[in-house]
């Protein structure tokens, strides 16, 4: 069968996106395992990312000329009206393409998907052994069900993520260079690539949770340290990346699968930088673990320091302190390690003076990048249902979704205030402005490369 593939994620910056960032220049592996799992089967697969075109005219002559048998959209709750729009167009292109939908808010919001007129399956959970086998149904003539349900798979047994399904379709639109991602940060240069390893949070932070458990079950499944590093070579053998980044939710919680990671990553003779995410209490109990990891690569860590107030924390089931997190913050200067902060301000119940507290700890922390966000409601949490039952929400539509400090987001919250508190966040104290501004400066001019260049132009 002839499968089409929409990528709906133009929320944030829109149509002829492409190449801007994280959000506009990163695959979406969800898609991607499933194109290597539906080609395995032999289906033909093809894939139209809405940032890469022009309007939504461009999606309709697209859909027009590819004629596909079956078009299926992946949606975050943030792309759910983008979703929905474009199977609106593919039934308006062609009434008897069969429209398939998974990913998170078709799995955490089923009756509201369900509703949708546009949408003829539903495919809940992981889909890598259903979509396949509900294909082969559909080419056979079988009946087929409008909820499709998961079947977890064995992660060691799927095949590795089809990054050309994204860059075949990135170059047909203009993508230029070798890296089958944009690099975001100075630290991993490209070409940049990311990878999974596992899937699933054993942690129970209550904006999250229990959503991912209702997607991937309880606990976490990875893969074997030999299946990543099988990854790693046909990725180097394929793109030759100088980078990566690792996606997983927190790949430092299991710490045996970090340190044979790590010593199969070296002996195999890697040395590319890489990111990953991890916790602030677990940086702080396994100093070790992170020494490791910073021998053999390791750049920076994404880290939810979420708020610098003990009570906050509580309140949110983090788990952590403000004294763990900037006891975490000392331990990643002492080795180097770029730090991601990712923090919320506005959370429910939080008063100005407990957001005055994160910024105090910010301030502290001096982090090497800042990761802000308003506190959104997501479906499928219990502080997102804790917020229904109080009426705080104030997300009009599934845009409001988004997570970026732009808009307000629950009541009793003075959103002016936090816009000021916003910008206090980020304004570090001026030592280590000073201090970061220094190293800038060495990096721009005491760089050999740079020098000779500079002096190859003077000397004409």
């Amino acid at each position: 069968m002839r499968v089409t593939f929409i990528y709906p994620g133009i929320t944030g910056k829109g149509f002829n996106s492409l190449g801007q960032g994280m959000d506009s220049g990163w695959i979406s592996h969800g898609l991607a395992i499933l194109s290597a799992c539906v080609k395995a089967q032999g289906h033909q697969v093809d894939l139209i990312d809405l940032r890469a075109l022009r309007d939504w005219d461009h999606l309709r002559e697209q859909v027009a000329a590819r004629q596909p048998d079956v078009v299926g959209v992946t949606m975050m709750s943030v792309d759910y009206d983008p979703g929905i729009r474009s199977l609106e167009i593919v039934k308006e292109v062609d009434p008897r393409i069969i429209t398939l939908v998974g990913g998170p808010h078709p799995t955490l919001e089923l009756a509201e998907v369900e509703q949708s007129p546009v949408i003829d399956h539903i495919f809940v959970g992981e889909g890598e052994l259903s979509l396949p086998a509900f294909l082969d149904s559909l080419e056979r003539g079988e009946d087929t069900p409008r909820v499709v349900p998961p079947i977890p798979p064995d992660l060691d047994a799927t095949p590795f993520a089809d990054r050309s399904l994204f860059l075949d379709e990135w170059r047909r639109w203009g993508w230029q260079g070798d890296s089958p991602e944009a690099p975001f940060v100075e630290e991993l240069p490209g070409p940049f690539v990311t990878i999974i390893a596992g899937r699933g949070c054993i942690y129970n932070c209550s904006y999250c949770q229990p959503a991912e458990r209702h997607i991937f079950g309880r606990g976490v499944r990875r893969r074997s340290v030999p299946n990543v590093i099988a990854e790693l070579k046909d990725l180097q053998a394929r793109y030759g990346f100088k980078s990566f980044m690792f996606h997983d939710d927190c790949l430092t919680e299991d710490r045996d699968w970090v340190m044979a990671f790590c010593q199969a990553y070296r002996a195999e003779g890697f040395t590319q930088p890489f990111f990953c995410q991890s916790r602030a209490d677990i940086i702080v109990k396994n100093e070790d673990m992170v020494a490791m990891m910073v021998e053999v690569g390791l750049k920076g860590y994404f880290i939810g320091f979420e708020s610098g107030s003990d009570r906050v924390l509580r309140f949110i089931r983090k788990g952590t302190t403000r004294a763990i997190n900037l006891r975490a913050a000392e331990i990643c200067r002492k080795y180097g390690i770029s730090i991601w902060a990712n923090y919320m301000l506005g959370l429910p119940t939080e008063t100005k003076e407990e957001v005055l507290e994160t910024i105090s700890m910010l301030r502290e922390i001096d982090p090497d990048y800042y990761s802000p966000a308003f506190y959104t409601p997501h479906p499928g949490s219990d502080l997102y249902a804790y917020c229904v039952k109080n009426d705080l929400s104030l997300i009009k539509g599934h845009q409001g979704y988004r997570r970026d400090p732009n808009e307000p987001k629950i009541k009793g919250v003075d959103y002016e205030w936090l816009r000021w508190a916003l910008a206090e966040s980020q304004r570090r104290k001026p030592w280590n402005a000073i201090r970061r501004g220094a190293r800038r400066l060495a990096k721009r001019y005491a760089s050999p490369r740079r020098a000779w260049n500079k002096l190859r132009r003077l000397l004409g």
